[in-house]
């Protein structure tokens, strides 16, 4: 039944084993091939000690034992995937409930799905809904806004994939001028930002709908000379 569903998947995707990858994971069958006992004995041994959950504690034994970095980005689509309310905790429904929906029920299995999950990221749509759910994820329980380190480590992190030219100038330039917590509306229009507006700002419209502290932003890089000539200049050939 799996070899027929892989194979399925394979001719789906025209023969291209990322797109293959996508194409089984996304079928109802593998769903099915969860056992219920197994995950609950992975859940067991990731629980925290003194409450129902999953705490820092145990995903750092997770990464451990999937022999990746805890601050590895792959563990944001882990969460993702789980639908985790917050960073560093998976309730007992969202673990399960994620491993279940990726067909996941051991660590054999987790391991295997993990260079799935990185090649998510290079999808378009994937990689933004990532983006929009890392907000609410990182972000401190019961408040609106995004502490601003923490904002600024998620964006390095994301956009070390996307490989957005002005993130570092971005980050330095709310260090020094904004210093306050980033709010989603910020946080959802830097990706349409960093997406659409070129790296040398030529089809920057100033008159457009961008939140003020994108508009200060390109403020702050015209006023520091860091766009010149309609580009970007490039720090490292100046030393």
């Amino acid at each position: 039944m799996i070899e027929k569903v892989a194979l399925h998947a394979l001719k789906a995707s025209d023969w291209h084993l990322e797109g293959a990858f996508d194409v089984f994971y996304s079928q109802p069958q593998i769903k099915a091939f969860t056992d219920s006992r197994h995950l609950e004995e992975l859940y067991s041994r990731y629980k925290d000690q003194y409450v129902d959950m999953i705490m820092a504690d145990g995903i750092s034994v997770l990464c451990n034992d999937l022999q990746v970095d805890p601050q590895d980005i792959v563990m944001l689509v882990v969460s993702w995937h789980m639908k985790a309310a917050t960073m560093c905790e998976f309730s007992k429904q969202e673990f399960i409930g994620g491993l279940q929906a990726l067909g996941i029920d051991s660590l054999e299995k987790f391991r295997e799905r993990i260079q799935f999950m990185r090649t998510e990221l290079k999808d378009e749509q994937k990689f933004r809904e990532i983006y929009n759910f890392a907000f609410g994820w990182a972000k401190e329980k019961g408040q609106k806004s995004l502490a601003l380190d923490t904002a600024i480590g998620m964006w390095q992190l994301l956009f070390a994939e996307k490989q957005w030219a002005l993130v570092d100038h971005w980050c330095q330039f709310l260090q020094a001028r904004h210093n306050k917590a980033i709010s989603r509306d910020t946080w959802s229009q830097l990706l349409e930002f960093a997406k659409t507006v070129d790296p040398s700002l030529s089809n920057y419209d100033a008159e457009g709908a961008w939140p003020y502290l994108i508009d200060e932003f390109v403020e702050y890089l015209n006023e520091n000379n860091i766009i010149q000539k309609g580009q970007p200049i490039d720090w490292s050939q100046k030393r």
